[in-house]
This record gives structure tokens, C-alpha cells and sequence, in this order.
């Protein structure tokens, strides 16, 4: 069968997409050591037996809670430098007056990437450290089924109110008596989001009809997003939070009794906020946030103030539960934080830390089978039986130092026990499903494997290949290698100890995959042999290029495959976006001019009708962005009146839609009616006109001259190098592509999950609606490969005349190219997976390198498409 290399090169990146899907759900698995919720609540453990006969130990129950109230204030992206730095001090003067002086205890508190909320909320309930792919599931959190804190306190009976983000009651659903959920996805608002939560505070602080009250605050995040974290937007903010939060003590303070149990308060962020607003790094500034315990049942400081401790995030789960009197979270790898216990007796204090470590060890005996050899449980062990010695001593009624030294020493056992506990739990966070990476590299290797044994006859002048399917060996083997496969796959899913997606689908779908891997072998074992038959190349297109590789082919392809070999370096894929304003009127003034300059480089082969709608267009972009405060025009005398520029947004939006459906016109004309190349070309034009439009609205002010170089660029190499020098269309794809990259990472991006500017998603919506949402921040995130991919598609459609090959051998170029550095990155990454970064460095670059091929295996049936005219001329 006869497939053009255009429509081969398509389907195999579709094939290939399959593969880095699978792999990336081995990668990041959903995690599988959780017990359903129902078996989570056991009896808890006694204390530990005091040796010899006759003395036992009844205290079995779970401890009773410390607080009668607990309050949650999660400030979204509240980082440290707020509360315990100089903004702090300037702009919380009541908090920091609690954290200098009052009945406080405050610590930093370290999260772990990814640094987004929903794997944050779950961290901080549930006390485990989500998957990396809670990235993805952020935008729709499905229901939490692991055990976690707010079930074992609904369970317990325990009253729960919550207003906030809405992620909370995605995670959590009827969980609460009351609730009031915002979307955490609107990032243009950071006023009604908070207002619509303190709204409801004078009335329910009045009531005594709950236990537990969660605020969670979204304002602070929002304006991140919007204008970093210097934004003289940030100081005001911070001051609404300080007199919410005194509102809220000073109300605890006031219904306590002498009698009664004290409330307790806790601050706390989710995840910090980096240099740009962003988050989902791992920089200092991201993953460290401020975590206080407020309470009248802690000593007042005393003496000079010191650094706050830095304790883990998922020590809040652990504490707070011994704090309402509730069992520890099955799958916590949390630590109690000492210092909120302190104050109650030695032998209390001894029984929540050996709660704490049972609890640890019962989730290392579940995950690692020589779990009696991990030093933790070894440590813990020893601390249990110096308990056991300690409950003996206090039995026997010995109040003697001797006791008290004891205890200090078991208390030093036990926190050294659980220190060691957490960190080797912390270690086995990463189950990787091997089997599922194993299938999806083997794809993977194959498609690219395929694509290099059909490269020279898919860049001939035919710009055709064979694919073989005939041959009666091959029919053998496949069946052959299908049986194997299938055998296989039976022993791996039956003997693994962790259940493996691959495993979990249907035999129907992983048969359909075996068979997918036995048809790709049996296609490369062809090729390969064809190629040993016959080893003459067959030419290149005289009328394009000499049939010896240039000096140009020989640097391009190094330096392909030394960007591929270099993603090993960790320090590479950190730093890989460094290879490639205050000031408003000055903004103002460059915004403008870079408005002009797009208009002057678009508009000369658009129509009539589309260059007054990228006038229009452009126009209304300046006044979105004036709108909301980016850029001032020339008459106005300020910029407070601040709006979301929805109205403007829209506006461009009517003309975006109107230039690409006159192109999409042009393009069915041309493809359906007439086969009219001069359509064509103008239809592509104006579609890349109209995505050049989208780009200048979503793009920040300071990024539109980015924009401007991009087009200048484009024109100057057609016009100055491509043309005049014949290049031919392999090479004229490869630069594409790498200027497609390089103007990736001079957006501003990076291999940082941070890098990704999620406000571009909610450009001219006043809600949040998924599928636009997703589609303008993936769009804006690539668009300078995506800019550069239509124009390789709008210039090799101008030069189908001279070379009816161009967008085959283009389309096949653009998915080799990108096929070999995600199939490296994968070996790569498959071998590093125990590395040091793997969490902060490989596996955000791994998710871009997924995403690429997604975003590539579109681009190249775009091109497919577009090349219909020639398959029409093959078939005449």
C-alpha cells in the first residue's frame, strides 16, 4: 500500500502520541496504595505494653481533642516573605503582633512540586504527597476517595463549613453541612472571589452550629497571576486578610470558657507564588508558605523573636487530627508538630507520637517488603520499648527525675524515629508502573525507528512509501510476535505485585495495542530489508537540491540530535529557556508600536475585508490591555478604573473568528470546488493572520515585540535566504523548527510548570468555561511553535508549483524532527527516574515534551489536509 509521505508521517505521529500517552500514565500513575475509606478507620493502637507481669496499660481510645473549634484559613498562594518578612510587618501588623508576641507558634511550611491546589489541598487533608499528574487533574478534581481529615471528621460527627474555592467541594462532596464554592479558575477577579467568602463571616461566627470552619481565599493567587507578586495590588490584599484574620480571633477568644476546651486557628497557604506571579515550580518562593497555629492554649512569646521553623506541609494533617481528636490519616507520611502538643503531659505527649509512628509504620509495611530492615522502623521499635519501660515507672506511681529524664529520652527516640519513618515513605512516593512505560517506549522507539528507515524514500521526488502488508513471512511473525506479546502480557499483569494500567484496561484494547506493536515491527523488519536489496537512495527532486548532503544539512542535523543528547543534563533542562516593566508609558508607547508593525507585516497578502478587521482587531487589543491596566492611552490621566476588559476582549474575538473563517473559506474553495493553488495560499494567509491576532490579544504587553521579531523574521528569511537560495523543503522545515523553539522560550517559557501563564485562558470570560479555558492557554503557551509551523504550511503551499513535493516532504521533516527528542527524552528519563530532580526538573520538561508531540501530531494533519491537491494528481 502506497501512503504519501505526508499521510505516513501523520499517522505516524498519531501512533506515536499513543505511545507517550501510555508512557506518561506509567510515569504518573494515579496512586494505588490508598485503602478505601470504609477499611481506613480501624481500631486504634494501645499504648505500648509495660514489660513484666501484672501491669497493663487500658488507655486504647483514640486521645480527646485539644480544641473544642478549629478555624482554616487557607490563603492562596500566600508566601513566606508576606507574613514573616517586611510586607508582613507593613501590611499584617495584627498577625505579625501574634507571631512576635502573642499565644502563636509559626513555622514555614515546605510543599512539594508540583506546587498547584489540588495536589496541595489533598497534601494538606490527607497528610501523603500527591502524584505529578495532579497537574492535569487540577483543572477537573474528581471526588477524594483516599482517607483524609475532613472524612474521618465527618465521620466522627463533627460539623464541617467551608466557603471558598470550589475544588474543596469537587474533592470533598457532602462532606459539608454548608458551603459556598467559588471557581479558582478566574483569574481576573480578585474582589468578588473574597468578598463572596467574608460575606458569610459575621453570621457564622456568630452561630455554634459547627466544629470546623474552612476559609479559603483565592484573591492573592489571582492577582499573581495577573501582575506578580510586587503588584501595588498585593499590599492592600494582604491588609484585607490581616483584619479578616483579627476579625476571627478576637471572635474564638471571645466565646471561650474557663471550662470549656480552647479554639484553635491555623493560617496557612497552599503554595507560594514565584518572581512572576506563577506557580507549579519547585524555587524557594513557590514551595515554601507560612503555617500558624493561633491559639489561647499556647504560652505567650517571650525573649527575642526566632527564624521560624521549617517543618513539611503534610505534618498539618497529622497534627490537626490529634488536635480535634481524630485517627491520622492511613496514608499520612506526616510528622506531629511537637511544639502544638507541648503543653500537655509527658505521658499524652508520648501517646500521640506513638499513634503517629504506628501509623507510619503499619503505611511502610503496606509499601515496602523489608520494611523491618528500613532504620524508622527500627528506631521506632526501640522507641516503643523504652515506652513500654517509661508506662511502667508511671504505673508504679515513680514521680522521681528518673521518670522525667526517661520520657525526655523516649520523646527524642520516638521524633527521631518518625523523622526517619517519613523521609523513607516520602522515598516510595514514586511507583512508577513500569510495564505501562515499558509498552509505551517500545511504541514510541518503533515509530521513530520507522521514520529513519523511511526517510529516504519519503523524501524523494515521489515523496511517497510502501508500506508492506502482504508478504507471507511477515504474516507469520505477526502472528508469531502477537502470541508472544499476549503471553506477556498474561504473566506480567498476573504476577505484579501493584496493580499496572496497562493491565487494568480491556483485552480487547491491549490486544489492539499488541497487535500495533507486532504491525510496526513487521513494517521495519521490511523496510530494513528492502533497504539491504537495494541499498541505492532513491534521488532527491533535481529541480530542489544536489542529491550530497550541504555543509547546512550536516549542522542542522547536529544540531538536532545534540539538543536531543543534551536533555540529559538536568542543569540543561532547567536552564534550556536561557539558550534560546514598571515603567507604563514607556509599555504604552512600545505596545503601540508593536500593534503597528504587526499590522504592516500581516496585512500585505490579506484581502480587503481582513485588513480591516486586523486594524480593528489590533485597535481593540490596545484597549484590552488598557482596560485592564497594562498600557494607558496618550489622553487618559490614570489607570484606576481597572475593569477585566471583557467587553474589549470580545470585541477582538468577533475579528479573530472573521479573518479565519474567511481563510477557511478560501481553503474549501480550493480544496472542494476548484484545485486553485492562489486560494489556497490566501486562505492559509489569512488563517496564520488570524492566529497572529489571537496571539497579540493573549500575549502580554511586553511580549508583543516578541511577536514582531517572530514576523519580522519569517519575511526576512523568505524573502532574503529560502527563495532566492532554493532551499529545499527539508531543510526549510527544520528551521522552522528550531525558530518554533526558540521563540517558545522567548515568550518567557520555560521547563517550569511556573512558566505557563495560565490568565491568557480567561482572556474575555467572565467565568470559567473548560474547553475555551484550556484551548487559549495551551494556544498561548505555544504559540511560537504553532506561528511558525502555519507559516512553514503557508510558504510551502507557494512553492507546490516548483516542487509538487514540498508539503510532503515538510509535513514528514516536522514529524521526524519532533520525534526524536521526545523518544530520547523518554529512554532518558525511563533511566533517571530515581534522580534527585526527577520531580522539579525532568517531569515538567517531560510533560511539555508530551504535550509537543499532541500539539505536532495536529500541526501535521493540518498539513495532510492542505496537501490534498497532490494526492488528487497521484490517483489522476
Amino acid at each position: 500500500m502506497r501512503l504519501r509521505s505526508g499521510v505516513f508521517a501523520a499517522g505516524c505521529l498519531l501512533v506515536q502520541a499513543l505511545g507517550v500517552g501510555l508512557f506518561l500514565r506509567g510515569f504518573f500513575p494515579v496512586p494505588v496504595r490508598s485503602l478505601p475509606r470504609r477499611e481506613a478507620r480501624g481500631v486504634p493502637p494501645a499504648e505500648p505494653p509495660p514489660p513484666g507481669p501484672g501491669v497493663t496499660s487500658n488507655w486504647t481510645k483514640i486521645p480527646s481533642p485539644l480544641f473544642k473549634k478549629a478555624v482554616i484559613v487557607l490563603i492562596d498562594a500566600l508566601r513566606d516573605d508576606f507574613v514573616f518578612g517586611s510586607k508582613g510587618k507593613q501590611f499584617m501588623p495584627y498577625t505579625t503582633q501574634l507571631v512576635e508576641k502573642g499565644t502563636c507558634h509559626s513555622f514555614i511550611a515546605e510543599a512539594k512540586p508540583p506546587t498547584v491546589t489540588m495536589p496541595r489541598i489533598k497534601a494538606l487533608m490527607t497528610g501523603s504527597i500527591p502524584g505529578f499528574i495532579d497537574i492535569i487533574m487540577n483543572l477537573n478534581s474528581p471526588a477524594l476517595l483516599e482517607d483524609n481529615l475532613i472524612w474521618q471528621a465527618k465521620t466522627a460527627g463533627k460539623r464541617i463549613i467551608f466557603y471558598g474555592d470550589d475544588t474543596w467541594v469537587k474533592l470533598f462532596p457532602k462532606h459539608f453541612v454548608e458551603y459556598d464554592g467559588t471557581t479558582s479558575f478566574f483569574v481576573s477577579d480578585y474582589t468578588e472571589v473574597d468578598d463572596n467568602v467574608t460575606r458569610h463571616l459575621d453570621s457564622v461566627l456568630k452561630r455554634e452550629d459547627w466544629d470546623i470552619l474552612i476559609l479559603h481565599y483565592l484573591g492573592l493567587d489571582h492577582i499573581g497571576h495577573l501582575t506578580g507578586p510586587n503588584s501595588p495590588l498585593v499590599e492592600p490584599k494582604l491588609y484585607e486578610m490581616d483584619n479578616i484574620l483579627k476579625k476571627i480571633h478576637t471572635s474564638l477568644l471571645s466565646k471561650e470558657e474557663e471550662s470549656s476546651l480552647p479554639n484553635l486557628l491555623i493560617v496557612c497557604g497552599d503554595h507560594g507564588m514565584s518572581e512572576t506571579g506563577s506557580h507549579g515550580g519547585s524555587s524557594e518562593e513557590e514551595v515554601h508558605t507560612p503555617l500558624l497555629f493561633i491559639s489561647s492554649a499556647f504560652e505567650k512569646r517571650n525573649g527575642p523573636l526566632k527564624q521560624p521553623e521549617l517543618v513539611q506541609q503534610t505534618d498539618l494533617a497529622a497534627t490537626l487530627a490529634i488536635g480535634l481528636g481524630l485517627p491520622i490519616s492511613r496514608n499520612s507520611v506526616g510528622n506531629i508538630i511537637l511544639s502544638v502538643i507541648e503543653g500537655k503531659t509527658m505521658r499524652e505527649q508520648l501517646r500521640f507520637l506513638h499513634l503517629n509512628g504506628f501509623q507510619l509504620s503499619r503505611l511502610l509495611q503496606d509499601n515496602m517488603p523489608t520494611y523491618e530492615k528500613d532504620p524508622g522502623f527500627e528506631h521506632f521499635k526501640i522507641a516503643e520499648k523504652s515506652h513500654g519501660n517509661w508506662i511502667k515507672l508511671y504505673l508504679e506511681g515513680n514521680n522521681s527525675e528518673v521518670l522525667l529524664n526517661l520520657g525526655k529520652k523516649v520523646l527524642k527516640q520516638y521524633l527521631e524515629a518518625l523523622k526517619i519513618l517519613s523521609s523513607s515513605l516520602s522515598k516510595q512516593v514514586a511507583q512508577y508502573d513500569m510495564y505501562s512505560m515499558m509498552v509505551g517506549t517500545v511504541i514510541v522507539l518503533e515509530v521513530l525507528l520507522l521514520l529513519l528507515l523511511s526517510m529516504p524514500k519519503a523524501l524523494s521526488s515521489r515523496a511517497e512509501f510502501e508500506v508492506p502488508l502482504s508478504p507471507p513471512q511477515f504474516s507469520l511473525l505477526f502472528y508469531l510476535m502477537c502470541l508472544m506479546l499476549c503471553a506477556v502480557h498474561v504473566i506480567v499483569c498476573t504476577s505484579a505485585e501493584n496493580l499496572c494500567y496497562f493491565c487494568s484496561i480491556s483485552w480487547l484494547m491491549a490486544v489492539g495495542v499488541m497487535m500495533l506493536i507486532s504491525a510496526l515491527m513487521c513494517v521495519i523488519l521490511s523496510a530494513f530489508g528492502k533497504m539491504l536489496e537495494n541499498p541505492k537512495l532513491p534521488a532527491k527532486n533535481p529541480a530542489v537540491s544536489n542529491s550530497s548532503w550541504s555543509e547546512l544539512d550536516v549542522l542542522m542535523l547536529a544540531g538536532t540530535v545534540g539538543h536531543a543528547v543534551s536533555l540529559g543534563a538536568s542543569s540543561f533542562v532547567e536552564e534550556e529557556h536561557q539558550t534560546c516593566s514598571e515603567h507604563k508609558a514607556v509599555l504604552s508607547l512600545l505596545a503601540a508600536i508593536s500593534l503597528l508593525m504587526i499590522f504592516i507585516l500581516v496585512q500585505r497578502r490579506c484581502s480587503l475585508v481582513s485588513k480591516i478587521a486586523m486594524a480593528l482587531g489590533l485597535l481593540g487589543v490596545y484597549s484590552y490591555r488598557a482596560a485592564i491596566g497594562n498600557v494607558v492611552f496618550p489622553w487618559q490621566q490614570d489607570s484606576k478604573d481597572i475593569s477585566k476588559g471583557i467587553i474589549e476582549a470580545r470585541f477582538v474575538y468577533v475579528f479573530v473568528l472573521g479573518i479565519i473563517f474567511t481563510g477557511t473559506k478560501d481553503l474549501l474553495k480550493s480544496q472542494v470546488i476548484s484545485a486553485d493553488c492562489k486560494s489556497k495560499s490566501i486562505g492559509l494567509w489569512e488563517v496564520y493572520s488570524g492566529l497572529v491576532l489571537l496571539a497579540a490579544l493573549l500575549f502580554r504587553p511586553h511580549n508583543l515585540p516578541v511577536l514582531v521579531f517572530c514576523l519580522l523574521i519569517q519575511m526576512i528569511m523568505t524573502r532574503c535566504i529560502w527563495k532566492p537560495l532554493k532551499f529545499d523543503a527539508a531543510q526549510i522545515t527544520i528551521m522552522h523548527y528550531w525558530f518554533g523553539q526558540a521563540f517558545f522560550y522567548f515568550q518567557g517559557n520555560s521547563n517550569s510548570i511556573a512558566s505557563v501563564d495560565i490568565s491568557a485562558g480567561f482572556v474575555g470570560l467572565d467565568n470559567y468555561v473548560e474547553i475555551p479555558a484550556i484551548f487559549l492557554t495551551g494556544f498561548a503557551t505555544y504559540a511560537g511553535p504553532l506561528l511558525w509551523a502555519i507559516h512553514l504550511l503557508c510558504y510551502l503551499s507557494s512553492e507546490v508549483s516548483r516542487n509538487s513535493a514540498a508539503m510532503g516532504h515538510g509535513c514528514f521533516c516536522y514529524a521526524l524532527i519532533c520525534s526524536v527528542p521526545v523518544t530520547v527524552y523518554i529512554i532518558l528519563v525511563t533511566g533517571l527516574r530515581y534522580h534527585l530532580f526527577i520531580w522539579s526538573v525532568f517531569s515538567p520538561k517531560l510533560l511539555y515534551e508530551g504535550v509537543r508531540v499532541f500539539v505536532t501530531a495536529a500541526v501535521c494533519l493540518f498539513f495532510t489536509a492542505m496537501d490534498q491537491n497532490r494526492s488528487q494528481k497521484i490517483h489522476d
